[in-house]
């Protein structure tokens, strides 16, 4: 690789790193002067540089800037309305007694993919405490198997901000995103449970005295074992103060404050006041799953449909492909923007009760907004970052160097993934980084854009630890602190991120 080039590209990278860790700057900032100085020492005129990241900022949003939005407005309604509780507690009756971890990690994953790890986690933590406070044992096990379960879908399976971002700045088809997203979530399940139920049981003992006394009670002692059984409530724990970039995606919350709060007997209690005689508002569980299962269900029968006429065309993977009248109506519903705003009506109307006041609403949305901005911005920065790559010349000569290795492509992107996460914490800005650096490379390499999305998206999973916000939510709320805390939250963490490379390989066979 010509030297000038590799430099360029190295001090693009190095540039993010420093500028979240060492100053006042976010990852926006950071990525937009990081495609600066990349442009500049690649030998790219002032004002190229700039048209470059203009070009490339608009595009990306123009994919998928609706898209993160109506996102995290459907998964606001879901909090608000206690149809996420809904949720959880039937996966814990169709699982059964004595698979509460497999519940737990399965709600955490359904539950991750509107609604950010951390509120979200927030919001079903309860849920594990009283689960081992019925089976005075275990919470350990289930606190961490449910903040990995979440772990999984947020960094795996659009619409979730960071995975969809990515899908849109590789041009990857997202149907085949979301289901080739819920096939690894589905395979590292495993790991997730099989980790949570064999560290649970030797950090059970080191529990926080405070936390241990809010999830069994003022008698519980020391001893509490590792084995786990059944059903619903209490808030979060201590500990320590996160030290480092906390940039995640999902608004910190003030812990040590939810930590001393009971919940609410009905979780639904902000919706407005109930006319005279009304109800107490609730969601079943059909109902709380319309908003999600309706639009993936239409994405996924896009993508089928659309390869299926692909293939009776002869033009598979074509660009002059055109629907079939018969394949419109599934590529117009099935389009991620209509799919979605079809989503939020059901959220809004199915979820909601009739006397919740319209100004909530508007309001519930806002608050969704403001959490997505910056998301929106850092992934349209990335997508500037990636287009000074390309046009500078840095993205062709970065696919010959790898292309001369005996490396397979698709661990580029992984591996780029990998080492920004460890070094600043933020999955997304991990992924978004890998996937801005190596999409020039997609199509030069022949890595299929779905294989390049899934390993930007599984290498961010890395070593959760002091830098990352998600870390401080899961130890604190679990009651774990120091090496304990690094063993049980950092250790899942990298045990499904190594269980991810398989997944990939076999992924590259079948699509590369």
């Amino acid at each position: 690789m010509d030297l000038q080039l590799l430099l360029a590209l190295v001090l693009g990278i190095a540039t993010i790193i420093v500028l979240v860790l060492r100053t006042r700057l976010d990852a926006f900032v950071a990525l937009l002067i990081a495609a600066l100085l990349t442009g500049a020492v690649a030998g790219q005129a002032p004002l190229e540089i700039v048209d470059a990241i203009t070009t490339g900022f608009g595009n990306t949003l123009a994919s998928i800037g609706i898209v993160i939005g109506l996102g995290v407005g459907i998964g606001k309604i879901l909090e608000v309305s206690g149809a996420a509780n809904s949720l959880a507690h039937a996966f814990l009756r169709a699982f059964g007694k004595g698979r509460e971890p497999w519940a737990l990690g399965s709600v955490g994953a359904l539950v991750s993919i509107p609604v950010f790890c951390d509120s979200g986690y927030v919001i079903m933590n309860p849920l594990a405490r009283s689960i081992a406070r019925v089976e005075r044992a275990g919470y350990v096990t289930l606190a961490l198997a449910l903040g990995c379960g979440m772990t999984l879908t947020h960094h795996l399976v659009p619409p979730t901000p960071g995975p969809l971002a990515v899908t849109g700045i590789l041009g990857a088809d997202l149907g085949a995103v979301i289901l080739a997203g819920l096939v690894f979530t589905v395979l590292l399940l495993p790991i997730v449970v099989f980790y949570a139920r064999w560290i649970g049981p030797t950090l059970e003992p080191k529990v926080e005295e405070h936390v241990r006394e809010a999830v069994y009670g003022t008698v519980a002692t020391a001893g509490v074992g590792g084995s786990v059984g059944s059903s619903g409530g209490s808030g979060g724990g201590g500990g320590a103060h996160a030290t480092g970039t906390a940039l995640d995606d999902g608004p910190r919350d003030d812990l040590d404050a939810e930590a001393a709060q009971p919940p609410a007997a009905d979780p639904s209690a902000d919706l407005g006041r109930p006319p005279e005689g009304a109800e107490p508002h609730r969601v079943g569980a059909f109902v709380a799953s319309l908003p999600l299962l309706v639009p993936l269900v239409l994405i996924i029968a896009n993508t089928v449909t659309g390869a299926i006429d692909q293939n009776t065309q002869g033009v598979i993977g074509g660009d002059e492909y055109e629907p079939s009248a018969w394949a419109v109506p599934f590529a117009f519903v099935g389009n991620p923007v209509v799919a979605l705003v079809i989503g939020m009506i059901l959220a809004l109307y199915v979820l909601l009760p009739r006397w919740s006041p319209r100004t909530k609403a508007h309001g519930w949305f806002a608050e969704a907004a403001a959490s997505a901005g910056l998301i929106l911005l850092i992934t349209g920065a990335g997508g500037a970052f990636g287009q000074v790559l390309r046009s500078s010349g840095v993205g062709d000569a970065l696919a010959e160097a790898v292309a001369a290795t005996p490396l397979p492509a698709f661990l580029v992107p992984f591996l780029i993934a990998t080492l920004v996460r460890i070094a600043q914490g933020s999955g997304t800005v991990a992924m978004i980084t890998a996937a801005s650096v190596t999409a020039p490379l997609v199509g030069s390499l022949g890595i299929d854009p779905v294989v390049a999305v899934l390993a930007c998206t599984a290498g961010s999973m890395c070593f959760s630890y002091f830098n990352d916000s998600y870390f401080w939510v899961v130890t604190r709320f679990t009651g774990l602190q120091g090496l304990d805390a690094l063993r049980g939250w950092s250790g899942i963490t990298t045990a499904v991120w190594a269980g991810s490379i398989p997944l990939l390989f076999v992924l590259n066979l079948i699509l590369g």
